[in-house]
């Protein structure tokens, strides 16, 4: 068999997704060519600009399975953008002058790197599609296979990306417990802020996930252990038309009856509205290497926080993101079987020399199978009409705008 040298890396944001992709790639690669020579990019495409790299040991290979059991990412993350050469000078990755796609091209040839994996986004994919064009054009030919990994699962046409449904799980987890809190005064509004800068589907999801939860407890209504106390109120997506004041006299009803109010809030909705009172208030927005408004600068529930604390007469406010504790978490059991069956078509297409992102492609029927590089695109929106989310806003009272 040709000489085949394998790389990994992992780029954008952390998803219950990552190690165990990591793992299993390891795990299937070692079944299949036990020969081949397996290396991983510190940090994602910092790793490969800057030539920092480990190979993975015969003592790794044995024990990938343990990678199942963690989140995070066991070769680093970190967000660069090989188009933004300014960026990548700045940050030191690159001396001035340079290309970065020429960098990275001249590092896995030197590396000798036959099959490089991309675990990340629609921007990690894309880019990784882009360095193989470069590549082919140079007349060195690599095989580049991406995994989709987004707890915001808003890329095309990928029906669900991995890591995606255990976030929305975690966060439901995350907010059973800070849902008690509606115990510790009278008048309580709480905003739970959840990922998603401009796709609503993880806020969707956390809240359903949630409400389902709430359905195998046991309540006491006699006493302040009332469902309803628990139950949430409002979800608000990006995706949705919201009048804040329409919402704020609905939600007043809802505080002067059950004394609480509880709201699920993507982190991008009414974003545009925030960084417009900003930057009309004479104030500057922080942007990241991929023009990506900063959101924890912004902090877009603190904002709703202040819309809505008078107009409801709220006596105690807490604001609670979820985001880091949801897209930490190791990856549940569907979601386990997602990434093996991803993993597993990622190394037979490998060892076929078809370059492409590996994911459930909505416009085949959702099979599961290798997608070109120039369908993928970021920036899916939830969608807004389906029945299970039509129905949770009908039985919390929520009207659609």
């Amino acid at each position: 068999m040709a000489y085949q040298k394998i790389a990994i890396l992992t780029a954008g944001g952390i998803a219950p997704c990552l190690s165990a992709s990591i793992g299993r790639l390891i795990r299937k690669y070692t079944e299949k060519l036990p020969d081949a020579e397996i290396i991983g990019y510190l940090h994602g495409y910092k790793g490969l600009l800057t030539g920092e790299s480990i190979t993975v040991t015969p003592k790794v290979r044995k024990h990938a399975e343990v990678l199942y059991q963690y989140g995070g990412s066991v070769l680093g993350n970190s967000r660069v953008k090989l188009s933004n050469v300014a960026d990548c000078v700045k940050k030191g990755y690159i001396k001035k002058g340079q290309n970065p796609f020429d960098v990275a091209a001249k590092q896995l040839i030197k590396d000798r790197v036959t099959i490089l994996h991309t675990i990340g986004g629609d921007d990690t994919n894309t880019t990784a599609g882009e360095l193989a064009s470069y590549l082919h054009k140079s007349g060195y030919e690599l095989t580049v296979l991406g995994l989709p990994k987004t707890v915001d699962n808003d890329v095309y046409p990928i029906r669900q990306s991995l890591g995606a449904w255990t976030a929305a799980e975690q966060g439901a987890l995350f907010f059973e417990n800070v849902a008690n809190e509606n115990t510790t005064s009278s008048r309580q509004l709480i905003i739970h802020e959840v990922m998603g800068r401009n796709c609503g589907w993880l806020t969707a999801a956390t809240a359903n996930a949630y409400r389902n939860c709430l359905e195998n407890r046991h309540f006491l209504p006699d006493i302040l252990l009332e469902q309803r106390r628990w139950d949430i109120d409002a979800v608000y997506v990006p995706e949705m038309e919201m009048n804040i004041k329409d919402e704020a006299a609905r939600l007043l009803k809802v505080m002067d009856e059950k004394d609480c109010v509880n709201i699920f809030l993507s982190e991008g909705a009414g974003l545009e509205s925030i960084v417009a009172e900003i930057e009309a208030q004479g104030g500057s927005v922080t942007r990241d290497a991929f023009g990506h408004v900063a959101l924890d600068e912004v902090n877009p529930g603190q904002w709703f926080a202040k819309q809505f604390s008078a107009m409801l007469k709220a006596e105690k406010i807490l604001v609670q993101k979820s985001g880091y504790f949801a897209r930490s978490a190791a990856p549940n059991r569907k979601d386990l079987e997602l990434i093996f069956k991803s993993c597993d078509l990622a190394v037979e297409f490998g060892q076929e020399g078809l370059s492409g992102v590996i994911g459930l492609d909505e416009e085949a029927n959702d099979k599961l199978t290798c997608i070109e590089f120039d369908r993928i695109r970021g920036g899916k929106p939830f969608d807004i009409t389906q029945q299970w989310f039509v129905k949770m806003l009908q039985d919390i009272g929520q009207k659609e705008e």
